[in-house]
């Protein structure tokens, strides 16, 4: 079987473009949302600051900066003093396009006691998004998670925390945050962004952690499948023995995640060797239908085909006899080798009624393996609720019951 090698799908999210809007914006609501009676300003801040009212309302910026910067540098200003500088400074900046400066003023302002509790969340907000694009990862971490502990976070928010830790090879914290955001999102019935899938998985496959990429992985097919995606987490499948391989094969050609004419060629050859010339037949079609046979493997599937043509007729021939002697066993054994024929063909119906008899018998050697038959024939006749509690109870091989539970994340997107 051919391994798909793991790549992070998807790259970090963009930089936030409207964000000097939005500093204008907040700049000039901080300067207009003083309170109602506000305490006295210093008296040697009095001529000062009127000084720089006027300037700001002839749209002299740059001079009105001038003369707060001269006024922040006095001597015992009082708190509400302070206060204003920054209101002023960093509505001025905010009209000079100096987003650091906006982001310093604002900072100023935060929790002094005089700013409004609405302003307060809307600037730690903005401060984190400044520090994010001016790259001060640490500082749009920490107001970040301000605004998430406060539990006024937005998506954008999030957004900065994670790939403020991302950027920082931080990826410890980055998948902590990730994972607590996303299982957050799903556990409220809701899609998780596909951003913080991409930077979750990117986060776990830097971080070498197989287990988390599994996990990103399944989101990502959950949520947003894609026949390269299922080819990845496909890949973190490891079978041993036939079987096994032919039920990762079975799984990989139902969700387009075969990836080359080998591949079809090797779960023909298992099908064939196991007593499934329907199987063979149907991987080889799969296989010509894709294109994928050229060269000298278009020779060996033509090959192949006959034989299996051949073997199918002798076999489709038994059947009904086959089935009539399982019927009458004992066991489930028979009923077991007789479903499985059946799902070869595609003749889903007679599958679930030999498989099922098979299961309900017992006997078997390969219960998961049956059960897991079950599940697929089931979901290919229509009866996909009872296809997913079948593939919920397939237990036993580590390997059967992980396809099991792909295959409940395939049928419920079916």
């Amino acid at each position: 079987m051919n391994t798909v090698s793991l790549k992070a799908t998807g790259g970090l999210r963009a930089a936030h473009a409207a964000l000097l809007v939005a500093l204008v914006a907040a700049a000039g609501a901080a300067l207009a949302a003083d309170q109602p009676k506000p305490p006295a300003v210093s008296a040697a801040l009095q001529k000062p600051l009127a000084e720089v009212q006027a300037l700001l309302k002839d749209n002299k910026f740059p001079e009105a900066l001038e003369k707060l910067h001269a006024a922040d540098a006095l001597p015992g200003k009082a708190p509400y003093d302070q206060h204003l500088i920054n209101q002023m400074t960093a509505f001025s900046c905010s009209k000079t396009n100096d987003a650091p400066c906006v982001s310093k003023a604002l900072q100023g302002q935060i929790d002094d006691g005089f700013t409004t509790p609405e302003n307060n969340q809307k600037f730690t907000g903005l401060v984190a998004q400044v520090s994010f694009q001016a790259k001060d990862y640490d500082k749009a971490i920490d107001y970040g998670n301000r605004a998430i502990k406060g539990g006024f976070a937005t998506d954008a928010t999030y957004a900065i925390v994670g790939d403020s830790y991302y950027l920082k090879d931080d990826f410890k914290d980055a998948i902590q945050l990730e994972d607590a955001r996303i299982a957050d999102v799903v556990k409220k019935g809701q899609t998780p962004k596909p951003e913080d899938v991409s930077v979750y998985l990117s986060a776990c496959a830097k971080a070498k952690d197989d287990a988390c990429i599994a996990k990103a992985l399944e989101y990502q097919v959950t949520y947003y499948p894609k026949p390269e995606t299922w080819a990845q987490i496909l890949s973190l499948v490891h079978p041993k023995g036939d079987l096994e391989t032919l039920q990762t094969y079975r799984l990989m050609a139902d969700v387009g995640a075969m990836r080359s004419g080998d591949d079809y060629i090797d779960m023909a050859n298992i099908a064939m060797d196991h007593g499934s010339p329907g199987d063979a037949q149907h991987a080889l079609q799969m296989g010509t239908d894709a294109g994928a046979f050229t060269g000298s493997k278009a020779a060996e599937a033509q090959k192949l085909t006959a034989a299996a043509r051949k073997a199918a007729a002798t076999d489709q021939a038994s059947l009904p006899k086959a089935e009539q002697d399982a019927n009458a066993a004992a066991s489930g054994m028979k009923n077991a080798g007789a479903g499985f024929a059946y799902l070869g063909y595609q003749q889903y119906d007679k599958a679930v009624d030999q498989l099922s008899k098979a299961l309900s018998k017992g006997g078997l050697k390969t219960e998961a393996d049956t059960g897991l038959n079950l599940g697929i024939a089931q979901l290919k006749s229509g009866h996909k609720d009872d296809a997913v509690k079948t593939f919920q109870s397939v237990h036993g091989s580590p390997v059967l019951q992980r396809l099991a539970a792909l295959w409940v994340i395939h049928a419920k997107a079916t």
